[in-house]
């Protein structure tokens, strides 16, 4: 009997590259993708890396598969956005070892800013496209899509949704079967992309597209589950799973690929039913593509492009359109009490954004934990758009305003070595006098305290090479650099106000780490906890506007009725913030 386990679908991705004989596998930290490549790199016979941003992932990968190595990369649905020149060039290439690139997208924006839909840069790029809907498929997929890469030399999207990369399900295991790395075989026709060879090439990508077209309509990617006659569903993904949920009997066509799709089995499917529907996550991708072939179809009129499906949501599409009852009552949702994003205790972002709001910058932010310094009650943020735009966006304000003064970009360590520094580059060269923080915590910490070039460890544990943020900056021309202890609000508050009111440029780094990660580093925070002084607390909360989860309100009150502090000793870093903002100094160490 095989073993089984219970995975997550990143999990098993991570196990389908072992077991189907990948080589070398390639990604930039971002969730829902995550947890793919932090598994893949306990498989040693795997070559895994984080790269400094997806673009150089997919190169590396790319280059991989060149040399006839079995290879994906990884990302998230916006990760695929840094990556897209890449993206497009490879498809006139092909893969000759077996290219997977993974896409994690995220319907309902539970970790991202946007919930764009993938499958229209598969379209767009004319790559064949797959999706799995449980952690089984997950796994089962990677070796089809790599079959389907070689067989066709043609890069695969695997496209996930959050759903698939985090949920469940019971997994049947099997052996790693090994493949050999078979070389580079030079032909610059192939892998030069001048113009006039992609000339050539474009021609064979629609030939390539077409075949693949006939393969989809026999792949056991595809299925067709017979039910009742009455209604015909055309699902795929985690939906597919939503949709046996709510009509068991209803006849389903399952399709693990969602591009190019298998039209002549679709309208055979379509003339077997009385009504067809079409539920899909997130855009109307499959019901547009089956209306521009005459098959009738209804999809969007009974459901939405905005935000994830769910069980309910596909009941009550069905309902809408007259073919179901659905036993779902929305008035019966349970209650959950708000948990808002907030910083961890201690985490040194927080006397960053406190220092702002106190200096009243403008504040162009980036992406990462210090994004969360846009809330109240820090309220430190004014701009927040993608990977590496603070600068950019802080240099146009500027030349707008023809000032800097007053306008600070923050950006973390992470983000500035995956694509701040060609701001910075930027920031310098244009002579555009604004302040530039990186707040330096050693880690991609958002993501769950990935390893980077500034951490000076590999994903696999490995020594790296740990890159020197501020000589970095000299050396793109920044001369006024600061390193401050953000910890200290004196220190911090000065130093901004100084760079703030000052025409030059200026770069201010903060050097304390990540107050979670890695375990080594949290003796450089762990202190004595803090306490509040209940005799000398007057209830005026100025501890709660640094925004600390150990802070809270007690059951004491002072004379006037006012609620006074206290502080979580068990969750308290001893970072000292709280206690440097208090006005009658109620706050102390713990003895």
């Amino acid at each position: 009997m095989k073993k089984k386990m219970i995975f997550s679908g990143n999990e098993a991705v991570a196990r389908g590259c072992y077991e189907h004989g990948l080589h070398i596998a390639t990604a930039y930290p971002g969730t829902p993708s995550t947890e793919i490549l932090e598994n893949v790199s306990k498989y040693p016979e795997i070559y895994s890396e984080w790269s400094p941003n997806e673009k150089v992932a997919f190169e590396v990968a790319m280059g991989a598969t060149f040399e006839g190595a079995r290879t994906l990369v990884a990302m998230k649905h916006v990760g695929l956005n840094v990556a897209a020149d890449a993206f497009m060039s490879m498809s006139f290439i092909g893969a000759p070892g077996g290219f997977l690139v993974v896409t994690a997208d995220d319907p309902g924006m539970h970790s991202s800013q946007n919930e764009q839909d993938n499958r229209y840069y598969a379209k767009f790029a004319e790559y064949p496209c797959i999706e799995p809907s449980d952690s089984q498929e997950a796994k089962d997929f990677v070796g089809l899509g790599l079959d389907l890469s070689i067989e066709f030399d043609t890069p695969v999207m695997y496209r996930l949704t959050t759903r698939v990369c985090h949920g469940k399900s019971i997994v049947e295991l099997g052996e790693r079967t090994q493949y050999p790395i078979t070389g580079f075989k030079p032909n610059p026709k192939k892998f030069v992309v001048l113009p006039s060879h992609g000339r050539e090439m474009h021609p064979k990508v629609m030939a390539r597209i077409a075949r693949i077209k006939e393969w989809a309509e026999t792949t056991p990617l595809n299925r067709i589950e017979k039910g009742s006659n009455g209604i015909g569903i055309i699902t795929h993904g985690a939906t597919y799973n939503f949709v046996k949920e709510v009509m068991p009997d209803a006849s389903v066509l399952k399709l693990g690929m969602t591009y190019p799709l298998p039209i002549n089995m679709i309208k055979d499917f379509a003339k077997s039913v009385d009504k067809l529907f079409v539920i899909e996550e997130l855009e109307p991708f499959i019901e547009n593509l089956l209306k521009i072939e005459g098959i009738e179809c209804e999809g969007m009129k009974f459901w939405s492009n905005l935000g994830e499906l769910t069980p309910e949501i596909v009941a009550a599409g069905l309902e809408k359109a007259g073919v179901f009852k659905s036993p779902y009552n929305p008035k019966e949702k349970e209650s959950v009490i708000p948990r808002p994003p907030i910083f961890c205790p201690g985490c040194p972002h927080r006397g960053l954004y406190h220092s702002l709001r106190k200096n009243k910058a403008v504040v162009t932010t980036d992406i990462g934990c210090y994004t969360l310094g846009c809330l109240e009650p820090l309220g430190a943020g004014d701009t927040c758009v993608e990977m590496g735009a603070s600068i950019g966006v802080g240099v146009g304000m500027a030349k707008a305003r023809k000032s800097g003064k007053g306008i600070v970009a923050t950006i973390g360590d992470s983000t500035f070595l995956h694509s701040g520094i060609t701001g910075l580059l930027n920031a310098v060269n244009d002579k555009a006098g604004i302040t530039v923080v990186i707040a330096d915590n050693s880690i991609t910490a958002m993501t769950g305290g990935q390893q980077h070039p500034g951490s000076g460890e590999t994903l696999t544990g490995a020594q790296g090479y740990k890159v020197n943020l501020a000589k970095i900056c000299q050396a793109v021309g920044a001369d006024n650099i600061k390193v401050i202890d953000p910890y200290n609000l004196e220190q911090t508050r000065s130093t901004l106000k100084e760079a703030m009111e000052s025409d030059e440029l200026s770069v201010i780094i903060t050097n304390r780490p990540c107050a979670l990660y890695p375990a080594e580093n949290r003796k450089l925070v762990q202190e004595t906890p803090f306490a509040v002084d209940h005799d000398k607390c007057i209830g005026c909360h100025a501890c709660f506007k640094v925004s600390c989860p150990a802070i809270s309100e007690s059951d004491q009150k002072t004379a006037k009725g006012l609620t006074k502090s206290q502080i979580d000793s068990a969750l308290c870093t001893g970072c000292s913030v709280c206690a440097q903002v208090c006005p009658v100094n109620a706050i102390e160490r713990i003895k």
